[in-house]
């Protein structure tokens, strides 16, 4: 498998990319957001096209904006000839290509992400899927787009707490592949970090962890790490008023901090490791006050992960700073410690 990833303006590459092929028509699909901010510059330089633009959010990643999607390219007449082009960040990456994946049983898409952690994470991979009754990315499918087209002049779209959101799943690149660029990052602050630079290395990794295991049978989970109590606890905020919900990397720290305690417990990281990883991320995110009638909450949440198998719930952990492994089961009490810790 092999996904072509672009790090380049879009206006010399967006053009570059469509004069490799003939597509019976074009649409744009966008939100209230990207396409204030972002769609011009891809307006620009494209062909006769059509935009359909859904809400902006977490909340909108449901099955019920994926009919006005597939009834937009219905009304079009969108043939198997067709391109779609999402155009946003991870939720738009997911959900366009969920749409375009299944619309007669799949046509083109290409990802134009729009956000720092779509650029590093979501937008590579073909990883495509929608938040269904509560559970993010119940519902998706594999399937690679025919190019990621990544252009780092759309940070400067966003505030600072969208840029620290995506700079969680860089910082996890890092911990499980990475020790080297670990340390680095660590010595400096948030504001000094090079974006352009990092969107390139956490791209290369995501890469070659996916091109050995496309469809998560294996290696693939360790690009977990985190995530089995981080979307845990974002899904729990989720239901929580807007203004106290958890951005998609604020929530992945959360979780990395609580796995590296697992992966202590295990004697697989050292304490050192430890003290390193939580001090960067609070001093980073500050730490998110999860009520104690919510822990309970969390850990059933976990049973819902894709990583698990029968009944147990099933992580990655670190194996010292840049290495990780898979498919250790961990206990419901041994979650509790880890929230106990995180809570301090």
């Amino acid at each position: 498998m092999n996904q072509s990833v672009v790090i380049a303006p879009i206006s010399e590459s967006l053009p570059e990319f469509l004069s490799s092929f003939q597509y019976s028509k074009i649409v744009v699909i966008a939100d209230n957001n990207t396409k204030k901010h972002c769609y011009q510059s891809l307006k620009a330089v494209l062909p006769k096209h059509s935009v359909v633009t859904v809400s902006p959010g977490e909340a909108y990643k449901t099955l019920a904006t994926c009919e006005k999607i597939w009834e937009a390219l219905t009304k079009e007449e969108l043939d198997r000839h067709a391109l779609v082009i999402n155009v946003g960040g991870g939720v738009m990456g997911d959900m366009g290509g969920f749409c375009a994946a299944v619309y007669k049983r799949g046509i083109d898409f290409i990802q134009v992400p729009t956000t720092l952690l779509s650029q590093v994470d979501a937008s590579v991979g073909g990883k495509l899927g929608i938040d269904f009754q509560g559970f993010k990315n119940h519902l998706g499918v594999f399937n690679i787009p025919k190019r990621v087209l990544i252009d780092p002049v759309f940070l400067k779209t966003l505030p600072e707490r969208e840029i620290r959101s995506g700079f969680a799943e860089i910082i996890k690149h890092c911990l499980i592949a990475d020790s080297k660029k670990w340390d680095e990052i660590r010595q400096k602050d948030f504001e000094e970090q090079n974006w352009v630079d990092l969107i390139a290395h956490s791209v290369q990794i995501k890469q070659q962890v996916v091109e050995q295991d496309p469809t998560e049978k294996g290696l693939r989970k360790i690009l977990n790490f985190g995530h089995t109590l981080g979307h845990a606890v974002e899904t729990c905020f989720l239901n929580k008023p807007a203004g106290q919900r958890l951005y998609h990397g604020e929530a992945i720290a959360v979780g990395m901090i609580m796995e590296s305690y697992l992966s202590f417990e295990r004697k697989m990281i050292d304490q050192e490791t430890l003290t390193d990883i939580e001090e960067f991320l609070f001093a980073t995110y500050g730490k998110v006050n999860i009520k104690p009638e919510d822990v309970e909450k969390i850990i059933a949440l976990t049973r819902q992960d894709k990583k698990n198998k029968g009944k147990e719930v099933r992580f990655s952990l670190l194996e010292g700073a840049g290495q990780c492994a898979y498919d250790i089961v961990v206990t419901a009490s041994e979650m509790r410690k880890s929230i106990a810790y995180y809570l301090g």
